[in-house]
């Protein structure tokens, strides 16, 4: 929880409070309000503090050298001190006191206590705040075993190696638990905890104690419900399910990052927050519950949740059932669930299991656990016992490591579009037959009949399917409205945004004149308008030649009407008539960024902080994009001219023609079409048709160098080099990379950072390339980088020779077209 900033607190806590010189209390030395003890790194700091507007007391663990006080454990958070005579002390026993000095006798407030089973009364006894933000008690200075630890005793914070889990040996488990408001650190509605109730444990968030998102069981790589919680170049996770204990624990591989894990009140949500020096606030790197199928048991018993199917109601009933109550299902209240259509058909009638995959695993309450079964073995015995609903494997490593099998109803399914794993669900007779059916044996002339038969079906079919396709086409461009002006309806009924006419574009344009034009490129032409209200409009009028058909248009429109965020163009509408497709912008004075980059007297108008400014613009546009939009979109053609600026030169990415919307849990994806612009297309995506947002990531790293150098990386050439990428790799192998900098920006250290990041993103590898989420965290903090890998660039092999190297936007490219070329740095 984060209080606000007052008067008696600075950026670093012992500027303004007295400190002790020590992290260490004892009997003879306690710790009073208006002092603090910090770790001996000065990375946490110990002491009172009053939250947000309250004027109450409390003993907290707070950052040292974050400017937000952000504190990550409070002592007494049910027990206030109403006055600033607070002390804290360990007693003779070894236990933590804390008391109202105030009152005599002094009033106990809290205590931690300790039962040390030797009782031995003495003054060694001491308390320690450690440099990980544990506040340890020990009876000797060096001894290694603690008698107690704040890290046992979570409030709503996760620090970096701190558990959260069962002690099953003591009883012992480790809650997090929300506080009460921003103004109260009291114990509040949301807890996070592994519930080991069954044999199978699973990581839950309770809202007053009822599951309001579970995190699945592990499945030896990571969480079921979070697919994209893997271990990474910052984070690096752990679990450990033994008799003694059951818990999750996450390191921090690079001590110069700041970051934890939360419980938020206000939001309800569990949240990993990561400090950014360089903005001075926390950046959300991860968030949970983040949509409805996020939300337990969204769509009852036996109901699967899917968000990915656009415009179609999450809740849908797996084979072999159907909504137990049509009318509420109709009315999208999918709480009652589903029942199977055939209910008492799956009991030595026949049935059998289908496989569900990429899924969520239910909720395991009633589940067990067979870890010495394969999945042969787990059909078997699931398919023994009636009860049985399904089964699906324990550890998805490979090998033979166990099983689980559920019983009674299955709860809180949901199906990702990527990741998640396979669940094998029982069904009866009849589905199992639709799903299992086998093709009948003909004796041989039937088999030549049956295929020239199949074969010219085949072809009326796909001529009437051109056909339907044609006609289709043609009534989405062209509806006859009944005053004989042709409007246009774009094929859908739920997109948010205002159709055109052509008469009010013609009039806002003055039929396209010459001198409302702003710019032109492949996709065809750009006017500036004036609509009858005076809105200055910037209309993207698209040619036949574009390579963008209906398809990528209406693309463009749904998705740029369902994204909001300041970093991001803002689409008006459209006007689809006769043999026009265009788009209505937002006007934005400054064009393109290219205009700015590549021209030899506006970019002196981009000096350093401006041009740090639009890569943290554009980054973070993409992290939302990527991460914090509704929809998981890859852009597929970031460039320079792709990025337009606002009259202060604020970034905003447009043309999301080519973009593709993924699953939140989606990895990547494979296409025989390759679209995009040459130079910055990443190697597996131009070589494979593989994309990701990795990709995205290594058109990010050619526009970053291309900002830093004010070149484009497909028309700039040295000796030896293929393109601009290829020359930085080799001169940053030659510690030379900052004689490559635009000379106008001087030599600012933080270049040569951002020169690195640039590297790291276009590495060869996707895999080492960072996301956009880490990349913003790279920009804003001053945590130490990791060496970029080997660079990788790409280049059109027709006419064999880089001065080929075009940069102009292709709809569709064949793989064949294209090489990678990899330079060795020295």
């Amino acid at each position: 929880m984060i209080s606000k900033i007052n008067s008696r607190f600075f950026v670093f806590t012992c500027l303004l409070l007295s400190c002790t010189s020590t992290s260490i209390i004892t009997p003879d030395k306690p710790l009073r309000d208006g002092h603090v003890i910090v770790s001996a790194q000065e990375n946490f700091a110990l002491g009172f503090f009053s939250p947000g507007n309250s004027s109450s007391r409390y003993v907290g663990i707070w950052y040292n050298k974050v400017s937000v006080q952000t504190v990550v454990w409070v002592a007494n958070r049910d027990n206030p001190i109403k006055t600033n005579s607070g002390v804290l002390s360990v007693d003779d026993r070894g236990g933590l006191v804390l008391y109202d000095d105030n009152r005599k006798p002094p009033v106990f407030v809290w205590s931690t206590h300790v039962s040390n089973k030797s009782f031995v009364v003495s003054s060694n006894y001491s308390a320690e705040l450690l440099d990980s933000g544990n506040l340890v008690v020990r009876q000797d200075d060096k001894d290694k075993d603690f008698l107690w630890q704040s890290f046992d005793y979570p409030t709503d914070t996760l620090l970096s190696n701190m558990k959260i889990g069962v002690d099953r040996r003591s009883g012992l488990n480790r809650v997090l638990t929300s506080w009460k408001s921003e103004d109260d650190p009291g114990t509040g509605s949301y807890s996070l905890m592994i519930n080991d109730n069954g044999s199978i444990a699973q990581m839950i968030l309770y809202r007053n104690r009822e599951p309001l998102w579970r995190g699945g069981p592990w499945n030896g790589l990571g969480w079921t419900g979070v697919p994209d919680m893997t271990a990474d170049f910052i984070f690096n996770i752990s679990y450990v399910d033994n008799p003694d204990e059951v818990y999750l624990i996450d390191y921090i591989r690079n001590a110069s990052i700041i970051s934890r894990m939360t419980v938020n009140e206000s939001m309800g949500t569990l949240q990993r927050l990561t400090w950014q020096q360089g903005d001075r606030k926390w950046f959300n790197f991860f968030s949970a519950p983040r949509d409805q199928c996020d939300i337990f048991s969204h769509c009852g018993a036996f109901g699967d949740c899917n968000v990915y199917d656009a415009g179609v109601y999450e809740c849908r009933c797996p084979p072999g059932f159907e909504p137990k109550s049509p009318r509420d299902w109709n009315l999208r209240d999918g709480s009652q669930g589903c029942v199977r259509k055939r209910e008492g058909r799956v009991c030595g009638n026949g049935e059998g299991f289908i496989k569900l995959g990429k899924m969520k695993l239910p909720d395991t309450t009633k589940a067990r656990l067979e870890k010495k079964l394969g999945l042969k073995g787990c059909e078997d015995l699931c398919l023994k016992n009636c009860s049985c609903m399904g089964y699906s494997a324990a550890d998805i490593r490979g090998g033979s490591n166990g099983c689980i099998t559920w019983y009674d109803k299955l709860v809180d399914l949901r199906e990702f579009s990527g990741g998640g794993q396979d669940f094998y669900l029982r069904v009866d007779a009849v589905e199992l037959a639709n799903y299992l059916k086998k093709p009948k044996r003909f004796p041989g002339f039937l088999k030549i009949l049956l295929f020239v038969l199949l074969s010219a079906s085949v072809l009326v079919l796909l001529s009437l399917a051109y056909w339907l396709i044609m006609k289709k086409q043609r009534a989405i461009l062209t509806i006859p409205s009944p005053d004989g002006e042709e409007v246009n309806e774009l094929g859908t009924s739920t997109i948010d945004v205002k159709f055109y006419p052509l008469s009010t574009i013609l009039a806002a344009t003055e039929n396209f004149s010459l001198a409302h034009k702003v710019g032109e490129g492949g996709f065809g032409t750009v006017y500036k308008g004036t609509l009858d209200n005076g809105q200055e409009i910037a209309v993207k009028r698209l040619s036949n030649t574009s390579g963008q058909g209906i398809e990528e248009f209406r693309n463009e429109v749904t998705l740029i009407a369902r994204l909001q965020h300041r970093n991001l163009v803002t689409l008006f509408g459209f006007c689809v008539q006769k043999e026009e497709k265009m788009l209505i912008y937002e006007y934005l004075s400054n064009k393109g960024l290219d205009g700015f980059l590549f021209d030899n007297e506006k970019r002196y108008m981009l000096d350093w902080k401006r041009r740090f400014d639009i890569t943290l613009g554009i980054a973070r546009g993409m992290v939302y994009l990527h991460h914090d939009s509704r929809l998981k979109i890859i852009h597929r053609d970031l460039k320079a001219s792709n990025v337009l600026l606002d009259a202060h030169l604020n970034p905003k990415i447009s043309d999301f023609g080519m973009a593709r919307i993924f699953g939140s849990d989606q990895n990547e994806e494979t296409t025989r079409r390759v679209v995009g612009t040459y130079g910055y297309m990443s190697p597996e995506y131009a070589m494979e048709g593989l994309f990701s947002i990795k990709s995205d990531v290594f058109s990010f790293g050619i526009l970053l160098l291309e900002i830093i150098l004010g070149r484009k990386n497909s028309t700039y050439y040295a000796e030896n080099a293929v393109n601009l990428v290829g020359h930085v790799w080799d001169m940053w192998g030659k510690s030379r990379a900052m004689e490559l900098v635009d000379q106008s920006l001087g030599n600012d250290p933080e270049i040569l950072r951002c020169i690195q990041i640039g590297l790291l993103c276009v590495q060869e590898s996707a895999t080492a390339r960072p996301s956009m989420s880490e990349v913003v965290f790279m920009l804003c903090s001053d945590i130490h980088l990791p060496p970029p890998g080997q660079a990788a660039f790409i280049f059109r092999t027709e006419n064999f020779g880089p001065a080929n190297t075009g940069s102009e936007s292709v709809g569709a490219l064949s793989v064949n077209e294209l090489t990678i070329s990899m330079v060795q740095g020295r």
